[in-house]
């Protein structure tokens, strides 16, 4: 997945989160449109950003994680409020 084609292939298989794959074209063509016609580090950012997303949608603790720190903050939320 180190170019714009394995990242595109990763999100056709649906590896990525909800709206990646729609949106990972129109992020590439907006960093080509404001990249210097010898700098494409905006586009190399864009792809870098889609890969780590396909890993961290599919790291297995990914989700886990996720739900601990949405507990967390409810629970935060209602000690801020007296423990409703």
């Amino acid at each position: 997945m180190r170019t714009i084609g394995g990242v595109r292939a990763a999100l056709l298989a649906d590896l990525g989160f909800p709206g990646d794959k729609e949106n990972f074209e129109s992020d590439v063509q907006r960093a080509l449109e404001v990249s210097p016609e010898a700098d494409h580090t905006a586009v190399v950012t864009v792809i870098v950003d889609y890969r780590g997303r396909i890993r961290l949608c599919q790291d297995p603790d990914f989700e886990a994680a996720v739900q601990e720190g949405i507990d967390l903050t409810i629970r935060l939320k209602r000690e801020a409020r007296g423990g409703e």
